[in-house]
């Protein structure tokens, strides 16, 4: 890998086409260079929430989170291959019941949004459910293994669950709350409470 990463340039994709790792070229709209372009473009998104004040669990967990997609990149660019490690599921299952476990129970939707952290967040959980619906598609076609899936889809979840964390971190001094969206129940009790 180290001398295909010397020559960024290669002009081989002029034609339309990109390589996979098992040295195959595909059409760069190939339903399987869409999926890993979502989880590069989810991985982009978390490194620009590292760039933020974020609690140092939380950091080090979405520095933990940026390799794994880079394993699930990586299987996704090989065909047939196995990068992604079944642990990595069961880790994002546990972060998921630890975060949880310290927010309070939702009562209403909320809106994606609260502090810029937080925001992020959001987006980065937009991304990865996007990037398991091309994941899905992608396997509704060739074979991939579910590990792939599975660990987008509990990333989204946990993503969700880390903007609530985020929100209530203050870091930037914004922090507090979700923001709730404003239903016609929501607005019914608040004016009955009025």
């Amino acid at each position: 890998m180290g001398n295909r990463l010397s020559q960024i340039a290669t002009r081989t994709g002029d034609d339309g086409t990109t390589g996979l790792s098992d040295g195959s070229r595909v059409p760069k709209d190939h339903l399987r260079v869409q999926a890993m372009g979502d989880v590069d473009e989810l991985n982009s998104h978390l490194g620009l929430l590292l760039a933020e004040p974020l609690p140092e669990d939380v950091r080090e967990l979405v520095i933990v989170i940026q390799h794994e997609l880079f394993n699930l990149g990586g299987e996704l660019s090989w065909p047939g291959g196995e990068l992604l490690k079944e642990a990595a599921v069961l880790r994002l299952d546990e972060a998921l019941e630890h975060h949880n476990a310290a927010l309070p129970r939702l009562k209403e939707f909320i809106l994606p949004a609260g502090t810029r952290s937080a925001a992020i967040a959001h987006v980065c959980r937009t991304i990865a459910r996007r990037a398991e619906r091309a994941v899905v598609t992608l396997a509704a076609h060739e074979t991939v293994r579910a590990a792939p899936r599975q660990y987008l889809n509990r990333l989204s979840d946990l993503l969700f669950v880390l903007a609530r964390v985020l929100n209530r971190a203050n870091l930037d001094g914004l922090g507090g709350d979700d923001v709730y969206w404003q239903s016609e129940r929501m607005k019914r009790l608040d004016a009955a409470g009025a």
